[in-house]
This record gives structure tokens, sequence and C-alpha cells, in this order.
């Protein structure tokens, strides 16, 4: 039988997506055990990304990895995929999408958010946009899980968390939502909602190939290049949501200037095919709305 390992972080709900793959390719009668791993990401919690050296800390044991011939492939949240890959680790391709949305918690069996507390959030994105709905609310940072998040909140450290509807659905914490964001309240982070399968160069990963989604490739792939011409890393508060209506795809991005501490939003149609041209297309028009020729 044909053999290939899944590399994983520990946390129950990167398991639980890890399973779905692992799922499929038993179905495809390939084996498929997992291999976890605690992340640079995981171990260091008392810092925003920003501070420790981004999304990559998510991934680079995964790559280690993959290099090293221990797992075979990984399966990463693509929100959380750095946007650089090296060629020798291509990406395979990209799940179907899950509710993309973001969405307010409240400590359990509270019914009224009480906002004279901090709203646990470090996403520079998701406080810009919410302060656009709510301009009174404060924050304060949480990192962690989404259970050890959920644990804090309860606990009373925070009024609310502002969490990914697809991680607590995954998760069977579904219950916990006390309010969706609509993608035009709040515009998710690019891949939002998706899974993203990563693999060696040479290897074959023809198994999963209906597992893989054309539509959420398309989307990602305007997004991705979206947040990439605007040289968007962890802490840059850059947001990008792309929908197909038949061969059309809609595209909606967030850029904010460093330059100016502004932020505007725009949208951009066009063929699904020209996907990574729409993202830069749309991503230079916002750049230069707010930055003009500056530098």
């Amino acid at each position: 039988m044909k053999q290939l390992r899944i590399g994983s972080r520990e946390s129950r709900l990167a398991v639980i997506q890890s399973e779905q793959v692992a799922d499929y390719l038993r179905s495809q009668g390939v084996d498929a055990p997992l291999v976890t791993m605690k992340t640079t990401g995981d171990i260091i919690l008392d810092r925003t990304l920003d501070k420790i050296g981004g999304k990559g800390l998510f991934v680079k044991e995964l790559d280690k990895a993959l290099l090293d011939g221990r797992s075979d492939l990984s399966v990463h949240s693509t929100k959380d995929l750095p946007m650089e890959i090296p060629p020798e680790l291509p990406i395979v391709g990209f799940s179907k999408r899950e509710d993309p949305r973001d969405v307010l918690v409240l400590p359990e069996g509270c019914t009224e958010w009480d906002r004279t507390k901090p709203v646990g959030c470090a996403s520079r994105r998701r406080m810009l946009q919410l302060q656009d709905l709510y301009p009174e609310v404060t924050f304060a940072p949480v990192r962690g899980n989404v259970l050890t998040r959920l644990n804090k909140l309860d606990a009373g450290q925070y009024g609310a968390l502002i969490l990914a509807a697809a991680g607590l659905k995954r998760l069977g914490l579904e219950h916990r939502i006390s309010r969706y964001f609509s993608t035009e309240e709040m515009i998710p982070a690019a891949g939002q909602g998706i899974l993203c399968i990563q693999g060696r160069a040479g290897e074959d990963y023809s198994a999963l190939a209906g597992f893989l989604d054309d539509g959420a490739t398309a989307c990602v792939t305007a997004e991705r290049a979206f947040v990439t011409t605007l040289d968007g890393g962890c802490s840059s508060p850059i947001a990008a949501f792309a929908h197909l209506d038949g061969e059309t795809l809609h595209l909606r991005g967030l850029y904010y200037s460093e330059a100016h501490e502004t932020h505007t939003v725009g949208t951009v149609s066009g063929p699904a095919a020209d996907a990574a041209k729409l993202g830069e297309t749309l991503a230079l028009q916002l750049k230069e709305q707010l930055d003009g020729g500056t530098q």
C-alpha cells in the first residue's frame, strides 16, 4: 500500500484539519499516518507574531520534516501560510473553502457583550475593521490555539474574542459563535477557511486530485496576489476575499497605508482565469489611491 505521511501541528484544530486530508487519502487506498510536531509559533505565546518573525514560525518545523523525509506532505491553514514558498516544497493544492467569515465569541453563558473589557485580538486586520464597526472597543493581545484562547476568555480576561468561523466549526464549537461578521463588514485574511497542502518537489500526489478544489484555488490565487503585491506580511492589516459567480471572480480587498495611517477598501471583477492579475490590479489601484506616487 502506498503511504503518504502527513506533517501537522499538534493543536487539536490542526490535527482535525490534517485528518480530513488523511481520511480522503485512506478512501483512495493510501496509508496516511499523521506526524505531529510543535512549531515555534505554538511555543512562543508571550509576544505577537510580528514581534517574533511572522507566520513562517508556524511552518518552519513542518518544512524541515518535509525536507528531511520524515513527512511527505504538510497540511496548513492557508491564512497561516507565508507568501513566499520555497520551490523545493511546492503547494500541491487547496481544499474546498469552509465558512470564511470572522465571528464574535462571548464568554461561556454570556448573551451581552461587555465592551468595558478589551477584545482579545492580536490581528491588526481584525482590530482595524472592528473599530470601524465599534469605535469604542479596546483590545488586548491574545495568543495560543483556539481552545487556549477560549479558556482565557471564559476566565474573564476579555469581553470577547474575534475568531475564524471555520476553526470553530471544525472543532465542533459552532455554538460558541455569538455573531457572524459578513465578508463586507470584516474582510477575511487571504485564504481564510481553506486548507493548503504542501509537498516535496518530485513526489507523486495524484491521489489527492479529488480532494483539491479549482474554485478555491482561483480565489486563493487572487487573494494571495493582492497581499503579495502590497508586500503584506504578518504585521500588515491587509485583507482579501474572493468569490466566484460562474467563471467570474469578484475580489474585495483592504489596504492600510502605514505612511498615511489610513485604509481603503475596493473591489474588482474579471475572469477567474485571470485571478493573479486581478489581485495585482486591485492592490495597485488601492495603493495608488492612498499613497499616490510615494514610495
